[in-house]
């Protein structure tokens, strides 16, 4: 896989020549063209699999983000109709105390996929970054050197032939609180809420700092950042999985389908 790349398009061009409206009046896409497009978009990811599998390629997609962007869910999409035998959603605990005084991305490192495998991180070593400073769970001078290690190392990963792709969904503090609010109200999302959660939506702009400057000190031109306006999830999604397959280049891809991401929805940092 060469350098990543970016294609702008008004994704959604060829569905507005078949149907009268695409999007709500929330600004949010309508259901059935979600449905259309994704199932369309999961056919190719069936393909990417198969390539993977066939040549012994191994697939890295991180998913950063605040509380309740969306990561499990899109990653839950994403791996709909795949083979459940060569994937695997990793979302590590807090480090237990063994993991504590290990090198920080050892834990991490254990994950890693192996030849035909493709590993979704939700949450990555990018809590240095983000949440364990936020709230101290990490000193300074372990903040410090996150940002000194980690464009070296993922330089290897990728110099060693994994494939990586870091997403991050990115959301207001308003859609947070919303979210929030819904998962109070569903006994099948309650579980999800925690108390970080809540303390999360006051550290919202402290939050925004720290994501900006990931972007600056972690987005490389061998491992960039694709920033997703997950406000609306669906949006995010599709696009998320747009980007994946625009830059590999998998056997049997339909280039007529994969042309590109929206303007509004994606941002690469690199």
């Amino acid at each position: 896989m060469g350098k990543q790349k970016i294609v702008y398009t008004e994704a959604l061009a060829e569905y507005k020549q078949k149907h009268s409206k695409v999007f709500k009046k929330s600004g949010k896409i309508k259901n059935d063209f979600y449905e259309e497009i994704t199932l369309k978009l999961q056919y190719e990811l069936v393909k990417l699999q198969q390539w993977i599998i066939d040549e012994k390629k191994r697939l890295l997609i991180i998913f950063e983000g605040m509380d309740t962007a969306g990561k499990s869910s899109t990653i839950k999409e994403i791996t709909s109709y795949l083979n459940p035998r060569e994937i695997r959603a990793v979302a590590l605990p807090k480090p237990n105390n063994k993991e504590l005084g290990q090198w920080y991305f050892q834990r991490y490192v254990k994950q890693l996929p192996n030849a035909g495998k493709i590993i979704f991180f939700d949450r990555s070593w990018y809590n240095r970054a983000g949440i364990e400073q936020v709230f101290g769970f990490c000193t300074q001078a372990q903040h410090d050197l996150f940002y000194k290690q980690i464009n070296p190392f993922e330089e290897m990963l990728v110099d060693d032939g994994i494939l990586l792709f870091k997403f991050y969904l990115n959301i207001t503090q308003e859609t947070q609180i919303n979210r929030i609010k819904d998962r109070e109200k569903s006994p099948l999302k309650r579980w999800k809420l925690s108390k970080l959660d809540y303390l999360s939506v006051d550290k919202y702009t402290q939050y925004a700092q720290l994501r900006d400057k990931m972007f600056t000190l972690s987005a490389t031109k061998k491992a960039p950042w694709c920033e997703l306006d997950a406000n609306d999830k669906k949006r995010a999604r599709l696009n998320a999985i747009r980007y994946l397959l625009l830059n590999i280049d998998y056997k049997g891809k339909d280039v007529s389908l994969i042309h590109g991401v929206d303007k509004k929805i994606v941002t690469l940092h690199s």
